[in-house]
């Protein structure tokens, strides 16, 4: 899985709209220069956001585009997966048939189950990580992605002791 430069300028853009007051419009030419996005791909992906129900759009004089939603209510799976579609770290964990390996072992298949693990585990940070977690400082931002993955660590065995 590589997530495209369109779906970091979706995040992109879409936390440039959870930072703005609610009520306020947002014309494509802000946001790209902003951002530093091009203008005719930023408003692609804007579309694709538009069309998810992620932002919404007004046309017309002093129209523009804001979110649909709280940005505490919006995922960054959520923005991934209405630019990029489904994400899948390898075809097979989402579509067995299409496994590179004799589809008749997928039930013993070790490297489809670890491949499978780690995509539940990129699928489970971006769908608990919204667009208000992402809109604090980036010092807060990790600090309260280190606490998550404390938790996991706690939950792991240590590794044995050095000897000497």
């Amino acid at each position: 899985m590589q997530i495209t430069r369109a779906g970091e300028y979706g995040i992109l853009g879409a936390l440039y709209l959870a930072k703005q007051p609610s009520h306020r419009l947002v014309m494509i030419e802000e946001i790209s220069t902003a951002e530093n996005i091009p203008r005719s791909f930023l408003a692609k992906i804007v579309q694709s956001l538009a069309h998810a129900g992620i932002v919404e759009s007004q046309r017309g004089v002093g129209g523009g585009f804001r979110l649909a939603r709280a940005p505490e209510r919006i995922t960054i799976l959520q923005v991934l997966e209405a630019i990029e579609g489904t994400l899948s770290l390898q075809s097979c964990t989402e579509n067995p048939a299409l496994c590179v390996w004799d589809t008749s072992k997928m039930e013993s298949c070790t490297l489809c189950a670890l491949f499978t693990e780690a995509q539940s585990r990129v699928k489970d940070l971006f769908s608990k990580t919204t667009l208000a977690d992402l809109s604090r400082p980036k010092a807060a931002v990790l600090q309260s992605l280190t606490g998550r993955s404390q938790c996991c660590k706690e939950a792991q065995p240590s590794e044995a002791p050095a000897t000497k």
